[in-house]
């Protein structure tokens, strides 16, 4: 279904998060606290939001596939938002929680640790920029002939995301220099994919066969291990983003990380042990929710509200339908828990349409693309207006619980 039975209005959201005792917001950062756009360089971060997210200390985490550090880093999101005023550092500021999928984590004042990442596939994920830089700057005149030398060039530095344990290629750009070709946008993508599968090549004859995977986003999830492209055509852009993952950075993965912490601060005992991480927790579904119920006393499960913006779903050729997007894995592990647990998680989804990246709307209420009569994705609340809406009811929920 859409939305669950009884959607909740941002009124009645606030109202029933405002009281419960034991609360654990976790959140995706692009398309729900900040505007998509084409090159992360230039996107923006609201001073109260980092205010309101400082005061929800305990009770909030971010959940991304992004990065904290490096040149494109939510890191210098949050600096340039409080250049000026504060010193991010200084007042704890940064937000907390797992990044890169769940191997990046960071306290309120940006100490940054990856658990189970060895220095080997650091090394390896340092080289990779350049690579891929090197590759589309030979590519590209066949796919976009009508750019120049230099435009390849700008194109190229934006596309290349040098993110230190996530390096990725973003197509946002070059799909803005394809004249709005789809056959045009269907071989950037195709492009994109053989060179990032190359990378998986190479890492198999570095004896690093095991440490990678590739997530594409959106996607139309996964088939035989491996995440499914969705192509781009007349109604969309489809996946625009292709990143090369350590094996294990899921954000179902990352959910419990982030769960087990929050009860290990409240009660000084993490439930599922101290060095739990997504490098060495299971990674199919069953076996996390099982873990979760197996390892955590019921009394001890927080109240959890998942908010993202990245879901798809779209009908399959012969029937049913083809479901996927970074943020879904995360929210059904969420709803289940609520479910296994007796407890009322919420999950929220933010319209992110109205930036510059390519996404359905949530306008018409029918959330075409996103969602489906059959889905056992249960949407509690959809915010249609975007990071504005979900940035002042988050002010306006801290305010309620600080």
């Amino acid at each position: 279904m859409p939305l669950s039975s009884h959607p909740l209005s941002p009124d009645d959201l606030l109202e029933d998060l405002a009281g419960p005792a034991d609360l654990l917001i976790v959140q995706d950062l692009d398309g729900v606290c900040m505007e998509l756009v084409h090159d992360p360089r230039h996107r923006r971060l609201e001073p109260a939001y980092l205010r309101a997210a400082r005061r929800l200390e305990g009770q909030f985490a971010v959940l991304t596939n992004g990065e904290h550090e490096g040149s494109r880093g939510v890191n210098r999101v949050v600096e340039a938002a409080l250049a000026g005023q504060a010193d991010p550092a200084a007042e704890g500021l940064y937000l907390p929680g797992l990044a890169a999928g769940g191997v990046q984590l960071q306290d309120r004042f940006a100490r940054v640790s990856h658990p189970g990442v060895s220095a080997g596939e650091i090394a390896f994920l340092a080289a990779t920029p350049d690579q891929l830089r090197r590759a589309l700057l030979e590519r590209l005149p066949t796919v976009l002939p009508q750019l120049t030398a230099e435009e390849r060039a700008a194109r190229v530095e934006a596309a290349v995301l040098d993110n230190p344990l996530s390096p990725s290629l973003n197509l946002n750009g070059l799909f803005a220099a394809s004249g709005g070709s789809v056959e045009r946008q269907q071989d950037l993508q195709a492009l994109a994919l053989e060179l990032m599968q190359g990378l998986l090549e190479q890492a198999r004859a570095a004896g690093l066969g095991r440490s990678f995977f590739l997530h594409l986003a959106p996607n139309l999830g996964s088939r035989d291990g491996m995440e499914q492209l969705k192509p781009a055509s007349t109604s969309g852009t489809g996946t625009t983003d292709v990143q090369l993952m350590l094996r294990g950075a899921l954000k179902e993965v990352g959910l419990l990380v982030l769960l087990n912490q929050a009860i290990a601060r409240r009660t000084g005992s993490a439930p599922l042990g101290a060095d739990f991480n997504v490098r060495t927790a299971p990674h199919d579904h069953p076996s996390l929710l099982e873990l979760a119920r197996s390892a955590i006393p019921p009394a001890l499960m927080p109240r959890l509200v998942g908010v993202g913006d990245t879901i798809t779903s779209m009908p399959a050729p012969g029937g049913g339908w083809l479901r996927g997007g970074s943020d879904r894995g995360f929210l059904t592990l969420l709803q289940e828990l609520g479910e296994v647990f007796g407890t009322a998680n919420r999950v929220v989804l933010v319209d992110s349409s109205g930036g510059a990246v390519d996404r359905p709307s949530h306008a018409d209420g029918e959330l075409a693309g996103l969602t489906d009569p059959e889905d056992p994705l249960r949407i509690d609340a959809s915010l249609a207006g975007g990071p504005a809406q979900y940035v002042a009811l988050f002010q306006q929920l801290a305010e309620r619980r600080s």
